[in-house]
């Protein structure tokens, strides 16, 4: 047993001399693509190359699911080459990503699951803020929350949008749990800080547990960690890795809140009417609803210029409506459906211009915004709409089990 074990180790060093050797070799012909790259461009323009391609990381990632034999599980080889591509990244050049902070935020784990350990963070105070550093060139990318499954818009990210002239070029989607952190008890609270969404996603269990509680909104829930930290008788909402970062107890796990007509079973919430299993959720038979909802926010990865067309990409589009014209909104959005267009969002925000004139965002699946199909939507769509902009244009990475 003890020389069939030694001889098991002899193995995983040889495989490990040998996985050494192939990952410098692949990182040797990162830096290959990167110096082909600039080679092929105009010398002024090298400052604005982009290292961080979607698409092709998309397709790195369906590869690598598709050619996976096992044991290894498909999301335990996604996270080793997600690493792979980070160090090459940074191989080729330095890379800076602003995400609202501090450290611990879901912006945070959002940035780190898309880029990797390898390149640089840059923690910004606001929305707002993560914005700025793009636009100014402080920063090549940043992340910025665009929608949560429970509470839906994220306000500030789209009022950014309505000025703001950087592009999105990725999409990425976080499932966030939420934890009440503390120093002392859940009796003894006087005061809760969190993220005004985070709130909105608890409401159910604030209500219970908290009822007449001072909440304080932050501008993020690792700030509110930070906050309550400093407090004795305050709490955060927040993730849990906050707990560790920030010295704070965990009160209760998981509490934001479930959607569907459920009833709580032990730990799991299920359907109180008549339900089938739909993948990993359960579907109702009775009232369609999903007994199992994720509870999972949307991020826009933002830059100076979107990404190259791939097999299944989204377009993000901005336009206002002259309301002098009976039914312009009704004209504009029947021009999706004209060219089969599936419509993924919609949603306004006031201009800001005059009172009661709004900014609509529609975003459409299937096409690209570099598209015959998209410039045709646009010309048609300045007959009845004004200002009309692509937001951005990224690879549909909308994972399968929420489709």
């Amino acid at each position: 047993m003890s020389l069939n074990l030694d001889t098991l180790r002899l193995q995983i060093d040889s495989l490990d001399h040998k996985l050494i050797a192939l990952l410098n070799e692949r990182a040797q012909v990162s830096l290959d693509i990167g110096a082909a790259k600039k080679s092929a461009m105009d010398p002024q323009e090298e400052d604005n190359t982009h290292v961080y391609i979607p698409g092709r990381e998309k397709q790195v990632f369906e590869k690598v699911t598709r050619l996976n034999p096992g044991p290894l599980a498909p999301e335990s080889l996604c996270a080793i080459y997600r690493e792979i591509m980070s160090a090459s990244i940074a191989l080729q050049k330095n890379v800076m990503v602003a995400y609202l902070g501090p450290i611990g935020s879901f912006s945070h784990d959002a940035s780190i699951k898309r880029f990797g350990d390898s390149v640089q963070y840059a923690s910004q105070g606001t929305i707002a803020d993560v914005f700025e550093a793009v636009e100014r060139g402080r920063c090549q990318y940043g992340v910025v929350p665009f929608e949560n499954s429970i509470a839906g818009s994220v306000v500030p990210t789209l009022d950014k949008f309505v000025k703001s002239k950087v592009k999105i070029r990725a999409e990425t989607y976080l499932p966030v749990h939420h934890y009440l952190l503390s120093k002392t008890t859940t009796e003894a609270i006087r005061r809760v800080y969190s993220h005004p969404v985070a709130l909105a996603q608890c409401q159910t269990f604030l209500n219970e547990h908290l009822k007449g509680i001072e909440l304080v909104p932050c501008a993020s829930t690792s700030e509110a960690a930070q906050l309550a930290s400093k407090e004795k008788f305050a709490a955060a909402i927040c993730s849990q890795v906050c707990a560790e970062i920030y010295g704070l107890d965990v009160l209760h796990a998981n509490i934001e809140d479930q959607q569907g007509n459920e009833e709580k079973v032990g730990d799991v919430f299920v359907c109180t009417c008549v339900c089938v299993c739909v993948g990993t959720r359960i579907e109702c038979l009775l009232c369609r609803c999903l007994a199992l909802l994720d509870n999972t926010t949307r991020f826009f990865i933002i830059s100076d210029a979107w990404d190259a067309p791939t097999s299944s990409d989204k377009t993000l589009l901005m336009f206002t409506v002259d309301h002098r014209l009976p039914g312009a909104l009704c004209d504009g959005l029947k021009v999706f459906k004209d060219h089969s267009l599936n419509l993924t969002k919609i949603d306004s925000r006031p201009s800001l211009l005059r009172p009661w004139h709004y900014v609509f965002f529609v975003e459409c699946a299937g096409v690209h915004g570099d598209s015959e199909v998209m410039h045709k939507v646009i010309a048609e769509l300045g007959k009845f709409c004004l200002d009309v902009k692509i937001v951005g244009t990224y690879p549909d990475q909308r994972p399968h089990d929420i489709n």
